[in-house]
């Protein structure tokens, strides 16, 4: 039975940096256990906290009481709290926050004040008032209730401080507290049964007798079910209860993500090598915690080789945990797990809806779903203890997360795989230079694939110097030598896959009259013209402009549509082969719900020739049918400002061509670039990682990057330029004071300075870089420099962001 508590240790979900204890009244005190949710006070608010065990009082301070248990059973097992702890000091996040990022969405209630108009309020609409007093009473009584934040921006700008203060001392309007939030739950549905005894029909009308025999035919159902084969059964079933006729109850019913059903599928025949892989990973169940590599070049089986080793840990009663990078992939390998494991699987992303995460967390709690997949979040998965954690693509940059909590659910893996005792397998054929250095360090142990499966070879690479290309229109991007390639695989009804990871159709619009480009107003971008949509678009904010609108300098209509992008290139191919079935994959056709799905399938189905895509299309797919790859310029992301461009421009490069020829027909690539004697190019044409990790771990023990150094960024960022600038260049002079004490041989201060891209969405954005050998001396330095001077970190105005481990450096 589980301990009660008299005090209890809670984290609430603010960016309270410390947790709190709270008393537990005798009523609550028997509901009130680990895991749970409770309400409780925080100074004149109620908020949602978290019970992570029992609490501490110091008696200095009076104890409050929580005022409720919101949840009947835990949402989390306490042996996630080390973890939870272990991720707020890592990433320096306040802990409450770090569970709300891991619950499902939606979950948590709010205390807010609201403004309302009185009845006094609103007889004085009559009286002759100024206008911010009369606009404020007239939108509260048109509209209702609302928050001071919430007021639409034109009457808010117009509203001097002092007038709400004088409209409360008149009576005519109140704020008052609500709690709201708590969207998510778990869905209940009316169901509709016969009773036990025969109802007699003769007398009824034609509608009631339609609903019992749907009832006597399906026997009980659900009332959408019902509505189906009778529209109006929602208005019937009722006065049918109250008549004896029907027996109405409710449900929680399960909110079903997949869709389909999938075929059972039985383990495939190994080879030597997966073989060898899987024995080597069974071996080590049981024994505490273990971190393996699996680097196996493109279409060598790797996920074979999870399925194998899946079912081994299943075997022995425990749970398996397995990420991808992004939710395109996992209908991939939710379909092969599914197969394999039918109702043991769960899913977990945020492509999911509110209510279908929730169920899927409640059966994964449950223990109803012992096989867990999903995108970096499903790192948080309710689990006490795991058998093994599989990260697939380990090496890819979508597993680090963009906001709020910026943790890297690669690592987080490593780290819940370690405090479970459990095994951790990263697989990848690019791995990340990071990964791959602790297996020369010894942290990890390599597993290696060498051979594609059936002795398949790799694909042929031909490289293609964009530099002697002279050729104009379609032919500038499609050169000759893949168009030709181009036109022998669709002859032989094979597919092609184009790749340039550059969406739109046109990234550099410029005006011909007066050579300004077409800038977004609102970031210090060039926007990118849709053709499909009629507008330039910005990539950042989601700014929108008409094509029509011309010029914003000279006001010309003669725009020149210079750059590329795949928009572009799928209006190429379909010139030069009219008669081939196109599609496009990027982020402008795959925003709908199952888009991606949808596109896919096409690809399976074989009813699509030629796919054009971005980076969606070069993770992981496995279509045996595709047996070209065409690459439009393999050196875009070369120019990046950011010490990994190398890297990530190989690991594209490997990925995207290893998509050829994982079928019977051996595969081609056409590799076009501009720098084809860049090692990159070069080490991705020969398909050689080893040789690639040989140059780039030399540049980067030169120049004391990582992973020969650990680093952490501080993003500035405001409205006003001068402030955001002064805010900057403060917390840069406070860290270099700071580190001439103590951190002088231990932290070394880059910046601040302006960011790459200086303004997006009306932010401007400085930065500053903290390095050191160690990363124990950055946080300690951290903490310092925030304690020291709490107003730079905590202005309204600025906004400071602490990034440990970046991934993004401009």
């Amino acid at each position: 039975m589980t301990e009660s508590l008299s005090h209890i240790e809670v984290a609430v979900a603010l960016p309270v940096e410390r947790t709190l204890t709270y008393a537990v009244p005798a009523s609550l005190a028997a509901y009130s256990t680990i895991g749970k949710r409770v309400l409780a006070p925080l100074g004149r608010r109620r908020v949602t906290g978290y019970v992570l065990g029992p609490g501490n009082p110091d008696g200095r301070y009076r104890i409050k009481r929580i005022l409720d248990v919101l949840d009947e059973v835990p949402l989390f097992p306490p042996e996630m709290i080390p973890f939870f702890r272990w991720i707020a000091d890592y990433y320096m996040h306040p802990i409450g926050e770090v569970i709300k990022c891991a619950l499902p969405g939606g979950l948590n209630v709010y205390d807010w004040v609201v403004l309302s108009v009185t009845e006094a309020g609103k007889q004085a609409l009559s009286v002759n008032l100024p206008p911010p007093e009369i606009d404020l009473l007239r939108y509260l009584l048109e509209n209702g209730p609302c928050r001071i934040k919430d007021l639409p921006g034109g009457l808010k700008k117009n509203l001097p401080a002092a007038v709400i203060p004088v409209l409360e001392d008149r009576g005519w309007v109140v704020r008052r507290r609500e709690l709201r939030g708590g969207i998510t739950r778990t869905k209940i549905e009316r169901f509709v049964a016969l009773p036990e005894e025969n109802v007699p029909v003769e007398r009824l009308s034609e509608t009631r007798q339609k609903i019992l025999r749907a009832l006597s035919d399906s026997g009980e159902m659900s009332l959408s079910e019902l509505k189906k084969q009778v529209p109006t059964a929602a208005n019937m079933v009722r006065p049918m209860a109250d008549a004896g006729q029907v027996v109405l109850s409710e449900k929680p019913v399960y909110r079903d993500p997949f869709g389909e059903a999938i075929a059972p599928d039985t383990p495939r025949r190994l080879t030597g090598e997966q073989d060898q892989v899987v024995s080597t990973l069974l071996e080590s169940l049981g024994q505490g915690f273990r971190a393996y590599l699996l680097a196996g070049v493109t279409g060598s089986g790797k996920t074979e080789v999870y399925l194998q080793a899946a079912r081994a840990v299943l075997e022995r009663g425990l749970p398996i945990l397995v990420l991808v990078p992004e939710i395109a992939l996992i209908s991939q390998m939710e379909r092969r797990f599914r197969a394999r494991f039918g109702e043991r699987v769960a899913v977990l992303h945020s492509g999911l809806s509110g209510g279908e995460r929730y169920d899927q967390w409640v059966r994964i709690l449950q223990g109803e779903a012992p096989v867990v997949i999903g995108a970096r979040s499903a790192v948080f998965a309710p689990l006490p203890a795991f058998g093994m954690i599989i990260v697939d693509e380990e090496h890819d940059t979508s597993y680090k997360q963009g906001s709020d909590l910026l943790y890297n659910g690669r690592d987080l893996a490593v780290v819940r795989a370690k405090l479970s005792g459990a095994a951790v397998l990263l697989g990848s054929a690019t791995p990340s230079i990071q990964s791959y250095y602790n297996v020369r360090s010894q942290k990890f142990t390599e597993l290696t694939l060498s051979r594609r499966v059936e002795k398949r070879p790799l694909p042929e690479i031909t490289l293609v110097d964009l530099r002697k290309n002279r050729e104009t229109g379609a032919r500038r991007f499609i050169t000759p030598t893949l168009e030709a390639a181009m036109r022998q695989v669709l002859g032989r009804g094979e597919q092609v896959l184009i790749f340039l990871n550059r969406r739109g159709f046109a990234s550099f619009p410029v005006c011909a009259a007066c050579g300004e480009s077409i800038r977004c107003n609102h970031c210090d971008i060039t926007l990118t013209f849709h053709r499909t949509a009629d507008a330039y678009r910005c990539h950042y904010c989601g700014f929108t402009r008409a094509a029509a609108t011309g010029c914003t300098v000279c006001g010309s209509a003669r725009i020149k549509l210079l750059g590329i992008g795949t928009e572009k290139v799928e209006g190429a191919v379909n010139a030069l082969f009219p008669e081939a079935r196109v599609a496009r994959m990027d982020r402008d056709t795959t925003t709908r719900r199952g888009s991606v799905l949808k596109i896919l399938r096409g690809l399976q189905n074989r009813a699509i020739d030629v796919l054009v895509g971005t980076q969606m299309v070069a993770k992981g797919h496995d279509f045996p049918d595709i047996t070209l790859v065409g690459i439009i310029c393999a050196d875009l992301s070369l120019s990046f400002p950011d010490f990994r461009a190398g890297e990530r421009t190989f690991q594209l490069l490997a990925q995207v061509a290893g998509r050829a020829g994982r079928g019977d027909v051996p595969g081609r690539v056409v590799l076009q670039t501009y720098a084809p004697d860049h090692f990159s190019i070069v080490a991705a044409r020969s398909q050689d990682f080893k040789t690639f990790y040989k140059t780039e771990i030399g540049f980067r023990r030169a120049l004391g990057y990582p992973p020969f150094s650990r680093l952490i960024q501080m993003r500035i960022s405001g409205k006003d330029p001068d402030k955001t600038r002064e805010t900057a260049l403060a917390i840069g002079a406070l860290c270099r004071r700071i580190r001439e004490g103590e951190f002088k041989n231990t932290v070394e201060v880059l910046g601040p300075i302006e960011a790459s891209i200086g303004r997006i969405a009306d932010r401007f954005r400085w930065q500053l870089l903290l390095k050191g050998i160690r990363v124990k001396p950055l946080h300690r330095f951290v903490r310092r420099v925030s304690a020291e001077n709490p107003a730079l970190f905590n202005n309204g105005r600025v906004r400071v962001v602490i990034d440990v481990d970046p991934f993004f450096m401009s």
